[in-house]
């Protein structure tokens, strides 16, 4: 089988977006860790805190939704520019903040620049990916983690230290816009045509595409035919009825599949989104243990979703992205009733770690898939999944917290158990379309 030879500017620029994905993240966890001491300084109740927190939620999902249009328009290099500046400066403002509406204007800020980030940073990873012709995605999400973990032993460390809360977010600003100014030039632009979208990466569950030389057709374009003129030879092409019924069933097409990949998004985040806020308090309740102990369950989850991430992009290089969501969701679902049926710590422990390896890979192979859906609006596309998607983040612990006021919290865990067994069931839509 003939390899595929990547250009230098390519390898660069993937280089490039893994420290974009690595920044997001250590800028995330920059805010996290100094959580306490900015309500220490701001002086608002914990309350109060989970509302701002769900506020900077829907900041984010406003600019994601925006930052989609706009990178369509302006390319996924501008607006991670774009982004990236804001969500570096914004980190500073929750420190600055002295009480709740300050601190309520900074949170939206930031909130905002991590959703745009957030989009286009995918956008531009998927243009990498595209140039690669096989799955890179899952790593780039790795080094997000990567990121995070880093933010959060540096933050930590400030801490320790006894180092102002404004000093390290300062620094953390400037720091993050000295590396983005090095990046920006890296970065690929975008290249791609409204007429010829970027060939997807190719994996075992790409479509065939002919012989070398051949360039495939797609088959709703097939109906404009090139009519051959008798009397001069020249060729001129001519557009049906039929195709443009073919384009209009096609933009239905694609819409229904942004919404099935929101959905597939919704479920895969909902159960990550228990896994952080539940998991510690599910294994002390569950099994009497004190907070260390408890404290592990989570460790066990995000270890294993990490170190399977960086995995994911040769697993599905090798049996396909419908592959990596239908059995990483069963090894979830596996995990999960472990959780709910054991009473022995490390088994527990076994069950979150299966948990967290089980859909670490989904949401990158929902993001390849958003961002090769055949049209000129990759990014506005992405958008509306994640945006969508990103309510099971928020949803997930709320829909818990109410059940646990009918059944204890670990009868609880059905409910990411049955999301988790809706992807393994609709799996299939994170594969290309075939024409």
């Amino acid at each position: 089988m003939a390899t595929t030879t990547i250009d230098p500017q390519t390898r660069i620029a993937r280089a490039a977006v893994f420290v974009v994905f690595a920044l997001n993240g250590f800028l995330l966890a920059m805010w996290v860790v100094h959580i306490p001491a900015i309500t220490d300084r701001t002086g608002i109740a914990h309350s109060t805190l989970g509302m701002f927190i769900l506020m900077l939620a829907g900041a984010g999902i406003v600019g994601m939704r925006i930052a989609g249009p706009l990178a369509d328009r302006f390319g996924s290099r501008t607006m991670v520019a774009a982004a990236a500046a804001i969500t570096a400066v914004s980190v500073l403002g929750p420190g600055l903040a002295t009480g709740p509406v300050t601190l309520a204007i900074a949170l939206a800020c930031f909130g905002f620049g991590n959703g745009a980030l957030d989009v286009s940073m995918n956008t531009q990873a998927v243009h990498v990916e595209r140039a690669y012709r096989r799955p890179i995605m899952s790593a780039f999400h790795a080094l997000f983690s990567g990121g995070g973990l880093l933010g959060s032993l540096l933050g930590a460390a400030a801490q320790g230290a006894g180092w102002d809360l404004r000093l390290t977010l300062s620094l953390a600003a400037v720091g993050g816009l000295l590396v983005l100014g090095a990046l920006v030039p890296r970065l690929l632009g975008d290249t791609g045509s409204a007429d010829e979208p970027d060939p997807a990466p190719l994996t075992p569950d790409s479509p065939s595409v002919g012989p070398p030389g051949q360039r495939h057709i797609p088959e709703g374009h097939r109906q404009d035919q090139i009519v051959q003129d008798a009397g001069s030879g020249s060729e001129t092409p001519t557009r049906t009825t039929a195709s443009n019924a073919a384009e209009t069933s096609d933009a239905a097409d694609r819409s229904r599949k942004v919404l099935a990949l929101a959905a597939i998004a919704f479920a895969l985040l909902l159960t990550e989104g228990v896994a952080a806020d539940w998991s510690a308090l599910q294994v002390r309740d569950h099994l009497d243990v004190d907070d260390a102990t408890a404290a592990l369950a989570f460790g066990a989850f995000s270890g294993t979703m990490t170190a399977g991430r960086f995995a994911t992009d040769r697993v599905a290089g090798a049996v396909g992205r419908v592959a990596v969501v239908r059995y990483g969701t069963v090894l979830a679902a596996c995990g999960l009733v472990l959780i709910m049926t054991s009473g022995w710590v490390p088994l527990t422990l076994l069950g979150w770690a299966m948990c967290g390896l089980g859909v670490s890979g989904g949401i990158p192979q929902i993001f390849t898939a958003a961002g090769n859906l055949g049209s000129n609006t990759a990014a506005t596309d992405m958008s509306r999944v994640f945006s969508l998607g990103y309510f099971g983040l928020l949803a997930g612990p709320s829909i818990i917290g109410w059940i646990t006021t009918i059944v204890p919290l670990t009868t609880a865990m059905i409910v990411p158990l049955i999301a988790v067994l809706l992807c393994c069931r609709y799996a299939g839509v994170v594969g290309p379309q075939r024409k």
